[in-house]
């Protein structure tokens, strides 16, 4: 651990100086000087640098020659990781917060052999990161699983599904569930569509950087979804991330209206063809809108968590074959999305796939690849003829929304009819009723 990753002319260098990893040390060549503790260096990394961390937080990648300096100014020892223990006490005067860890970047530590983000930290890691949570709630932690998100399955939402009804309807205020940041959207979906009679608030969180960074987006959003969890009246599932690229607010996005729109950006997360519910600014909660469902002290959370995992979901391009659907046929899928074009079209070249879809009872539904919008088959001849084959319009839901929407309604019912009126029907804020013509594009600054 003394020399973690260092090998070689760097290995020797560092003996030379009696300098070992968490020291504190000071490194001067080619007219320029840095102070900082020496921090293990990942196998990938270059074998001529050492990585310090400086005290602003950030690490630097330094590469030593012949002309470089280094010398010890504190010899340390590396710091253990403890982990402070949840209070056995509940304090009767704060509300009961159960936060369910999933794994994903907000549980995240490096791993310095490789330089990648693993999913390490357990729920009360998770706790120990950001110990103001104990001042807004008393906490729980329960581990539904420990996986990153894009690792996520159907029988894993499920595992989710079962431990938040088993704490709302054991007494929680409301549930946090951490979740890695990839496919937050869809697990957010299928809690919105699984958890019926709902009525206390389950805010779904996570970050874009890992806690361990200086930049990390961690802390904020862990607050402010205890915060929504704790104190909001609202009864419906939600993703609470940052509403900024600083740390000022984060916002409440409906869980079947969001979309990660961003790689990297800590304000990634939108509503899409609406706006958020609400905005957290310390841990003070604003909501912008009325029609949500309201919490309310009692009641009694059902679980309705069969999907059916075989169902395809195609983006359409220009001349794309009907092999595409016929190929999720023969793989025996009971469903198809489709992400068409505009209004909700594909080319001519994919009809004879449609027709057999409908002729072996695969339900087909349409979406938009456009990011805003609704479909509107009944504009041009092409969607009219779609109609005509029996796919179902999709209305303004997400692609993924929508698919995540169809593997529950076939875990429900085979009925084609029933298919196509649950699809057409706002189940659970995923459709709206008119297209607003003030959320296209909305830049989130307006809304401080």
């Amino acid at each position: 651990m003394a020399m973690q990753g260092y090998r070689g002319s760097v290995q020797r260098i560092l003996r030379a100086a009696s300098v070992k990893v968490g020291d504190r040390v000071k490194v001067e060549g080619r007219g320029r000087s840095y102070e900082g503790v020496l921090m293990p260096r990942t196998d990938l990394g270059n074998p001529k640098n050492l990585v310090l961390k400086l005290d602003s937080g950030y690490n630097v990648g330094v590469q030593l020659s012949s002309e470089t300096k280094l010398s010890l100014l504190e010899s340390r020892e590396l710091p253990a990781f403890s982990i402070p223990k949840l209070g056995l006490k509940l304090d009767q005067a704060k509300p009961n917060v159960t936060i369910v860890g999933t794994g994903g970047t907000i549980a995240s530590r490096v791993d310095y052999r490789t330089g990648a983000v693993y999913p390490a930290f357990t729920p009360e890691d998770i706790y120990a990161t950001v110990p103001e949570i104990a001042e807004i709630a008393n906490i729980k932690v329960v581990e539904a699983c420990n996986v990153f998100s894009e690792h996520m399955t159907s029988e894993l939402w499920v595992k989710i599904g079962k431990v938040v009804v088993n704490e709302i309807n054991g007494g929680a205020t409301g549930v946090v569930v951490a979740h890695g940041t990839d496919t937050m959207g869809y697990t957010a979906a299928a809690l919105s569509f699984m958890l019926k009679d709902l009525f206390r608030p389950v805010a779904i969180v996570g970050s874009q950087r890992s806690s361990d960074r200086p930049s990390s987006d961690a802390a904020l959003n862990l607050i402010s979804a205890v915060s929504v969890a704790a104190k909001s009246d609202l009864a419906e599932v939600s993703v609470v991330m940052h509403g900024s690229i600083e740390d000022d607010f984060c916002l409440i996005h409906r869980g079947t209206k969001v979309r990660k729109c961003h790689t990297s950006r800590r304000d990634a997360f939108q509503s899409v063809n609406d706006i958020p519910m609400g905005k957290v600014e310390g841990t003070e909660i604003n909501m912008f809108r009325e029609d949500y469902n309201r919490a309310c002290p009692t009641g009694k959370v059902k679980l309705q968590a069969k999907f059916e995992p075989l169902v395809a979901l195609l983006k359409i391009t220009p001349g794309m074959p009907s092999s595409a659907i016929n190929g999720a046929i023969a793989a025996k899928d009971k469903g198809i999305v489709l992400e068409g074009t505009g209004l909700g079209h594909v080319p001519e070249s994919l009809f004879d796939g449609i027709k057999l879809a409908a002729k072996k009872n695969v339900p087909v539904v349409m979406t938009s690849q456009c990011q805003w919008g609704r479909v509107d088959m009944n504009v041009y001849s092409t969607g009219r003829d779609l109609l005509e084959f029996g796919v179902i319009p999709g209305e303004d839901m997400l692609p993924e929304v929508a698919w995540v929407k169809l593997m529950w309604i076939l875990g429900q019912t085979k009925s084609r009819r029933k298919i196509a009126q649950l699809m057409q029907q706002n189940l659970a804020g995923e459709i709206t009723s008119r297209t607003r013509p003030d959320v296209f594009l909305k830049t989130v600054f307006s809304l401080k």
